[in-house]
Protein backbone atom coordinates (compact mmCIF):
# COMPACT_ATOMS: atom_id res chain seq x y z
CA UNK A 1 0.00 0.00 0.00
CA UNK A 2 1.36 3.02 -0.98
CA UNK A 3 0.44 5.09 2.18
CA UNK A 4 1.99 8.43 0.66
CA UNK A 5 -0.96 8.80 -1.89
CA UNK A 6 -3.76 7.78 1.03
CA UNK A 7 -2.61 10.42 3.61
CA UNK A 8 -2.65 13.25 0.97
CA UNK A 9 -6.25 12.59 -0.15
CA UNK A 10 -7.27 12.09 3.32
CA UNK A 11 -5.45 15.16 4.37
CA UNK A 12 -6.65 17.24 1.54
CA UNK A 13 -10.30 16.22 1.79
CA UNK A 14 -10.65 16.56 5.29
CA UNK A 15 -9.00 20.32 5.25
CA UNK A 16 -11.08 21.33 3.25
CA UNK A 17 -13.98 19.92 4.79
CA UNK A 18 -13.14 21.55 8.51
CA UNK A 19 -12.58 25.11 6.20
CA UNK A 20 -16.09 25.04 4.90
CA UNK A 21 -17.48 23.47 8.30
CA UNK A 22 -15.65 25.91 10.71
CA UNK A 23 -17.09 29.23 8.77
CA UNK A 24 -20.77 27.60 7.46
CA UNK A 25 -22.72 23.88 7.38
CA UNK A 26 -21.79 21.59 5.14
CA UNK A 27 -24.92 20.87 3.51
CA UNK A 28 -25.06 24.50 1.30
CA UNK A 29 -22.13 23.05 -0.84
CA UNK A 30 -23.56 19.97 -1.81
CA UNK A 31 -25.44 20.57 -5.00
CA UNK A 32 -26.36 17.58 -6.94
CA UNK A 33 -27.06 18.99 -10.35
CA UNK A 34 -23.38 20.68 -10.63
CA UNK A 35 -21.66 17.75 -9.13
CA UNK A 36 -23.44 15.74 -12.38
CA UNK A 37 -22.69 18.58 -14.72
CA UNK A 38 -18.88 18.27 -13.77
CA UNK A 39 -18.80 14.16 -13.33
CA UNK A 40 -20.38 13.99 -16.40
CA UNK A 41 -18.96 16.17 -18.53
CA UNK A 42 -15.55 14.91 -17.20
CA UNK A 43 -16.53 11.30 -18.08
CA UNK A 44 -17.90 12.09 -21.34
CA UNK A 45 -15.04 14.60 -22.47
CA UNK A 46 -12.72 11.34 -21.25
CA UNK A 47 -14.53 8.71 -23.08
CA UNK A 48 -13.96 11.03 -26.68
CA UNK A 49 -10.57 11.28 -26.36
CA UNK A 50 -9.84 7.75 -25.62
CA UNK A 51 -11.15 4.48 -26.87
CA UNK A 52 -13.72 3.15 -24.68
CA UNK A 53 -12.16 -0.45 -24.55
CA UNK A 54 -9.29 1.37 -22.81
CA UNK A 55 -10.64 3.51 -20.74
CA UNK A 56 -12.07 1.80 -17.32
CA UNK A 57 -9.31 -0.78 -17.89
CA UNK A 58 -6.67 2.26 -17.44
CA UNK A 59 -8.69 3.83 -15.10
CA UNK A 60 -8.67 0.74 -12.44
CA UNK A 61 -4.73 -0.06 -13.12
CA UNK A 62 -4.04 3.62 -12.79
CA UNK A 63 -5.66 3.60 -9.68
CA UNK A 64 -4.09 0.84 -8.72
CA UNK A 65 -0.65 1.65 -8.96
CA UNK A 66 -1.19 4.94 -7.84
CA UNK A 67 -2.47 3.43 -4.20
CA UNK A 68 -0.19 -0.13 -4.25
CA UNK A 69 3.46 0.04 -4.31
CA UNK A 70 4.52 -3.54 -5.02
CA UNK A 71 7.88 -2.47 -6.73
CA UNK A 72 11.07 -3.64 -6.24
CA UNK A 73 13.97 -1.10 -5.17
CA UNK A 74 17.45 -1.70 -7.24
CA UNK A 75 19.33 -2.94 -4.28
CA UNK A 76 16.82 -5.70 -3.79
CA UNK A 77 17.31 -6.67 -7.31
CA UNK A 78 20.93 -6.62 -8.01
CA UNK A 79 20.99 -8.42 -4.14
CA UNK A 80 18.94 -10.99 -5.76
CA UNK A 81 21.22 -11.24 -8.87
CA UNK A 82 24.33 -12.21 -7.31
CA UNK A 83 22.46 -14.95 -5.47
CA UNK A 84 21.45 -16.02 -9.04
CA UNK A 85 24.71 -15.50 -10.51
CA UNK A 86 26.54 -17.51 -7.91
CA UNK A 87 23.95 -20.33 -8.59
CA UNK A 88 24.55 -20.77 -12.37
CA UNK A 89 28.09 -20.60 -12.15
CA UNK A 90 27.68 -23.39 -9.15
CA UNK A 91 24.88 -25.54 -10.69
CA UNK A 92 24.38 -24.18 -14.59
CA UNK A 93 21.80 -22.27 -15.95
CA UNK A 94 19.21 -24.96 -14.81
CA UNK A 95 19.94 -24.60 -10.94
CA UNK A 96 18.01 -21.13 -11.42
CA UNK A 97 14.44 -22.84 -11.16
CA UNK A 98 15.01 -23.85 -7.58
CA UNK A 99 15.47 -19.95 -6.66
CA UNK A 100 12.18 -17.92 -5.77
CA UNK A 101 11.44 -14.98 -7.82
CA UNK A 102 8.79 -12.48 -7.16
CA UNK A 103 9.23 -10.09 -9.67
CA UNK A 104 6.94 -11.92 -12.86
CA UNK A 105 9.61 -9.60 -15.49
CA UNK A 106 12.99 -11.12 -13.78
CA UNK A 107 11.03 -14.54 -13.39
CA UNK A 108 10.38 -14.63 -17.39
CA UNK A 109 13.88 -13.64 -17.89
CA UNK A 110 15.41 -16.35 -15.60
CA UNK A 111 13.30 -18.82 -17.16
CA UNK A 112 14.77 -17.81 -20.88
CA UNK A 113 18.06 -18.02 -19.52
CA UNK A 114 16.77 -22.20 -18.33
CA UNK A 115 15.50 -22.90 -21.35
CA UNK A 116 18.89 -21.93 -23.16
CA UNK A 117 18.17 -19.04 -25.23
CA UNK A 118 20.40 -17.12 -27.24
CA UNK A 119 21.60 -13.92 -25.58
CA UNK A 120 20.02 -11.73 -28.12
CA UNK A 121 16.94 -13.37 -28.51
CA UNK A 122 16.18 -12.82 -24.47
CA UNK A 123 17.25 -9.44 -24.52
CA UNK A 124 15.21 -8.77 -27.79
CA UNK A 125 11.84 -10.61 -25.89
CA UNK A 126 12.25 -8.40 -22.49
CA UNK A 127 13.19 -5.39 -24.00
CA UNK A 128 9.88 -5.76 -26.09
CA UNK A 129 7.81 -6.69 -23.15
CA UNK A 130 9.11 -3.35 -21.24
CA UNK A 131 7.68 -1.16 -23.60
CA UNK A 132 4.71 -3.00 -23.98
CA UNK A 133 4.42 -2.68 -20.42
CA UNK A 134 5.41 0.65 -19.69
CA UNK A 135 3.18 2.06 -22.84
CA UNK A 136 -0.22 0.43 -21.13
CA UNK A 137 1.23 2.38 -17.65
CA UNK A 138 1.14 5.42 -19.20
CA UNK A 139 -2.06 5.30 -20.62
CA UNK A 140 -3.25 5.41 -16.67
CA UNK A 141 -1.50 8.31 -16.30
CA UNK A 142 -3.03 9.93 -19.66
CA UNK A 143 -6.64 8.90 -18.10
CA UNK A 144 -5.96 10.58 -15.41
CA UNK A 145 -4.31 13.58 -16.75
CA UNK A 146 -7.22 14.11 -19.12
CA UNK A 147 -9.77 14.38 -16.08
CA UNK A 148 -7.66 16.81 -14.53
CA UNK A 149 -7.61 18.93 -17.61
CA UNK A 150 -11.51 18.49 -18.23
CA UNK A 151 -12.73 19.07 -14.59
CA UNK A 152 -12.08 22.52 -14.21
CA UNK A 153 -13.61 23.21 -17.96
CA UNK A 154 -16.60 21.53 -16.97
CA UNK A 155 -16.94 23.54 -13.89
CA UNK A 156 -17.22 26.72 -15.72
CA UNK A 157 -19.37 24.71 -17.69
CA UNK A 158 -21.74 24.67 -14.32
CA UNK A 159 -20.67 28.01 -14.22
CA UNK A 160 -22.20 29.54 -16.91
CA UNK A 161 -25.49 27.46 -17.05
CA UNK A 162 -25.78 29.14 -13.25
CA UNK A 163 -25.75 32.57 -14.24
CA UNK A 164 -27.69 31.67 -17.03
CA UNK A 165 -30.88 30.29 -15.04
CA UNK A 166 -30.20 33.15 -12.68
CA UNK A 167 -30.47 36.06 -15.06
CA UNK A 168 -33.34 34.40 -16.97
CA UNK A 169 -35.17 33.89 -13.60
CA UNK A 170 -34.80 37.56 -12.31
CA UNK A 171 -38.27 38.32 -11.43
CA UNK A 172 -38.49 35.24 -9.31
CA UNK A 173 -36.08 36.12 -6.15
CA UNK A 174 -36.39 32.84 -4.89
CA UNK A 175 -34.60 30.80 -7.86
CA UNK A 176 -31.23 33.29 -7.64
CA UNK A 177 -30.03 31.23 -4.68
CA UNK A 178 -30.19 27.69 -6.32
CA UNK A 179 -28.95 29.29 -9.74
CA UNK A 180 -26.13 30.97 -8.09
CA UNK A 181 -25.59 27.93 -6.32
CA UNK A 182 -24.46 25.78 -9.33
CA UNK A 183 -22.44 28.65 -10.58
CA UNK A 184 -20.51 28.82 -8.55
CA UNK A 185 -20.19 25.19 -6.89
CA UNK A 186 -19.55 23.47 -10.31
CA UNK A 187 -16.07 25.90 -10.63
CA UNK A 188 -15.24 24.34 -6.68
CA UNK A 189 -16.27 21.09 -7.99
CA UNK A 190 -13.53 20.85 -10.91
CA UNK A 191 -11.02 22.46 -9.21
CA UNK A 192 -11.19 20.19 -6.45
CA UNK A 193 -11.34 16.82 -8.63
CA UNK A 194 -8.31 18.50 -10.96
CA UNK A 195 -5.96 19.69 -8.13
CA UNK A 196 -6.64 17.23 -4.97
CA UNK A 197 -7.46 13.85 -7.49
CA UNK A 198 -6.96 13.70 -10.75
CA UNK A 199 -3.55 15.64 -11.10
CA UNK A 200 -1.82 14.56 -8.28
CA UNK A 201 -2.66 10.62 -9.41
CA UNK A 202 -1.67 11.30 -12.96
CA UNK A 203 2.29 13.03 -11.78
CA UNK A 204 2.50 10.20 -9.22
CA UNK A 205 2.09 7.94 -12.15
CA UNK A 206 4.35 9.64 -14.43
CA UNK A 207 7.18 9.34 -11.15
CA UNK A 208 6.58 5.46 -10.89
CA UNK A 209 6.05 4.48 -14.40
CA UNK A 210 10.06 6.41 -14.31
CA UNK A 211 10.99 3.94 -11.56
CA UNK A 212 9.70 0.83 -13.35
CA UNK A 213 10.87 1.66 -16.71
CA UNK A 214 14.52 1.84 -14.67
CA UNK A 215 14.22 -0.74 -12.52
CA UNK A 216 13.44 -3.39 -16.05
CA UNK A 217 16.03 -1.88 -17.34
CA UNK A 218 18.65 -3.02 -14.69
CA UNK A 219 16.70 -6.77 -14.60
CA UNK A 220 17.62 -7.26 -18.14
CA UNK A 221 20.98 -6.46 -17.63
CA UNK A 222 20.94 -8.86 -14.37
CA UNK A 223 19.56 -11.30 -16.79
CA UNK A 224 22.15 -10.77 -19.47
CA UNK A 225 25.09 -11.10 -16.84
CA UNK A 226 23.68 -14.33 -15.23
CA UNK A 227 22.90 -15.81 -18.38
CA UNK A 228 26.84 -15.16 -19.30
CA UNK A 229 27.38 -16.56 -15.71
CA UNK A 230 30.16 -13.62 -15.38
CA UNK A 231 32.42 -13.40 -12.29
CA UNK A 232 30.14 -11.86 -9.03
CA UNK A 233 32.82 -9.47 -8.38
CA UNK A 234 32.34 -8.28 -12.51
CA UNK A 235 28.73 -8.27 -12.51
CA UNK A 236 28.01 -6.19 -9.41
CA UNK A 237 30.35 -3.39 -10.88
CA UNK A 238 27.78 -3.69 -13.81
CA UNK A 239 25.20 -3.19 -11.67
CA UNK A 240 25.68 -0.67 -9.30
CA UNK A 241 26.51 1.52 -12.44
CA UNK A 242 22.91 1.99 -12.39
CA UNK A 243 22.69 3.33 -8.52
CA UNK A 244 23.40 6.66 -7.40
CA UNK A 245 26.81 7.11 -6.11
CA UNK A 246 25.92 7.45 -2.75
CA UNK A 247 24.30 3.82 -2.97
CA UNK A 248 27.39 1.95 -4.01
CA UNK A 249 29.09 1.14 -0.62
CA UNK A 250 30.06 -2.50 -2.13
CA UNK A 251 32.70 -0.77 -4.27
CA UNK A 252 34.18 1.15 -1.19
CA UNK A 253 34.42 -1.19 0.11
CA UNK A 254 35.98 -4.31 -1.82
CA UNK A 255 38.72 -1.38 -2.78
CA UNK A 256 39.37 -1.25 0.93
CA UNK A 257 39.49 -4.69 1.28
CA UNK A 258 41.86 -5.18 -1.71
CA UNK A 259 44.03 -2.43 -0.28
CA UNK A 260 44.64 -4.27 2.81
CA UNK A 261 45.46 -7.54 1.46
CA UNK A 262 47.76 -5.85 -0.89
CA UNK A 263 49.20 -4.30 1.90
CA UNK A 264 49.82 -7.38 3.41
CA UNK A 265 51.01 -9.55 0.82
CA UNK A 266 53.71 -6.72 -0.06
CA UNK A 267 54.98 -6.92 3.98
CA UNK A 268 55.01 -10.33 3.57
CA UNK A 269 57.03 -10.80 0.35
CA UNK A 270 59.55 -7.91 2.06
CA UNK A 271 60.13 -10.50 5.20
CA UNK A 272 60.64 -12.90 3.12
CA UNK A 273 63.51 -11.48 1.27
Amino acid sequence: MDIATLLGLVMGVSVVTLAIMTGSELSIFLNLPGFLIVLGGTIAATLIKFPISGVFVAFFVGTKAAFVNERESPREIIDLTMRMVKRARKAGLLGLERISVKNAFFKKGIQLCADGREPDVIRKLLTSEMELAIQRQEVGEKVFRAIGESAPAFGMVGTLVGLVQMLSSMEDPTTIGKAMAVALLTTLYGVLIAQLIALPISDKLEAKNEIEKANRVLIIEAIMQIQARNNPTIVLDVLEAYLPEKQRSGNNRREGDGGDEGGERRKRRGTDK
